[in-house]
């Protein structure tokens, strides 16, 4: 069990019919991504292209304050925040469909991009995944 699922777990709210497996996986995606999309924008900064990867770099860290946010907001489940939470969900999801689009054009030659591209399509199927499951 990841440290996610049992601070789920352990809330004294009842989550109600939040599934809890999917939020934590969500939960655990987004703060991957923005990790991942952290360590993309670096590399690309060391690449000797770097002018060429601006837009990389931006979408990067564009993606970066949007997961970690999403996963920020997921972790608080005291009160109700149904449509800040579906706004947020909506808005990752963009973000990683944007970041995972950016990365792919460059995945073939930067490793990293390719690994970026791959955390953010996971956190926007988890997003996605969530958002079905709130509905």
């Amino acid at each position: 069990m990841t440290h996610v699922q049992s601070m789920l777990h352990a809330h004294t709210k009842d989550l109600g019919s939040i599934d809890r497996t999917k939020l934590a996986e969500c939960i655990q995606a987004c703060f991957d991504c923005a990790q991942t999309c952290t360590a993309c924008a670096d590399a690309c900064l060391n690449e000797d292209m770097v002018a060429e990867l601006t837009k990389c770099i931006r979408t990067n860290l564009d993606c970066v304050d949007i997961c970690a946010t999403t996963g920020k907001i997921l972790s608080r489940q005291t009160g109700s925040g149904t449509d800040t939470t579906r706004s947020m969900l909506e808005a990752c999801r963009a973000a990683c469909m944007a970041c995972a689009d950016e990365c792919g054009k460059h995945a073939s030659m930067h490793r990293h991009c390719e690994l970026c591209a791959e955390a953010c399509r996971r956190c926007e199927r988890a997003c996605a995944e969530l958002l079905a499951a709130l509905k």
